[in-house]
């Protein structure tokens, strides 16, 4: 039996990325967020209008999405209620947030310098992602409160422990990514059933949920 539910927040289930990006002075911000999603060598992320790293998207144009494990949690919830923003918005004020010039040390996390872009790294983060700016889309109504930003991604780093041998992909076992539901953070990298889909677009895979190795490869390849 269903129920009617006005539901206060609509977030079932997204990775939690860090976003890094420059401030106007050429200081790096690192910003947590869960609001990603990815369509070939593009990313939609949907950022309020009041944080810091909006208005870094907006004029460099450019930013690093570095994805956290959920073995990263501590480091990401120290970032949760921060802003590099001097002046607190009052409805972030009356959540708790404080401004924090340097999230990096806040969150013990290292900066590193992007490759193609001029945006940080984080060196923990076992992915990730260079992006450049391609779109920026107020929405909200009337008075648009979020902007949705394209994000094309020209650079990707990943840890060699989670690439499948001999090939360019993921290996989904060994990637356990950090994923925000209702605000609630969850992990855990456990196959819950065989893919047809992945079998379709030809992936490496088995049956996962044996511990089989991917389809033609060998886990000690």
């Amino acid at each position: 039996m269903h129920t009617t539910l006005d539901l206060k927040v609509l977030y079932f289930g997204t990775p939690v990325v860090l976003i890094g990006s420059r401030n106007a002075d050429g200081t790096a911000n690192l910003a947590p967020m869960s609001s990603a999603w990815w369509l070939g060598s593009a990313c939609m992320l949907g950022m309020g209008n009041s944080a810091r790293t909006t208005a870094n998207l907006l004029r460099e144009r450019e930013c690093v999405l570095n994805l956290p494990s959920s073995a990263m949690v501590g480091a990401v919830d120290r970032l949760a209620l921060l802003t590099g923003e001097p002046v607190v918005p009052p409805h972030k004020a009356r959540q708790g947030y404080r401004y924090e010039r340097d999230k990096f040390g806040a969150a013990g996390l290292t900066e590193r310098p992007g490759e193609l872009v001029g945006a940080p790294r984080v060196a923990e983060c076992p992915i990730q992602l260079e992006c450049r700016i391609t779109g920026a889309h107020p929405f909200g109504g009337a008075e648009p409160y979020a902007t949705a930003f394209e994000a094309e991604v020209v650079r990707v780093h990943v840890e060699e422990d989670l690439v499948i041998p001999g090939t360019r992909h993921i290996d989904p076992l060994a990637w356990d990514p950090l994923i925000m539901k209702f605000c609630e953070f969850f992990g855990g990298a456990g196959n819950v059933h065989p893919s047809r889909l992945a079998e379709g677009w030809d992936m490496p895979h088995g049956d996962l949920s044996r511990g089989d190795a991917p389809r033609g490869l060998s886990r000690t390849a």
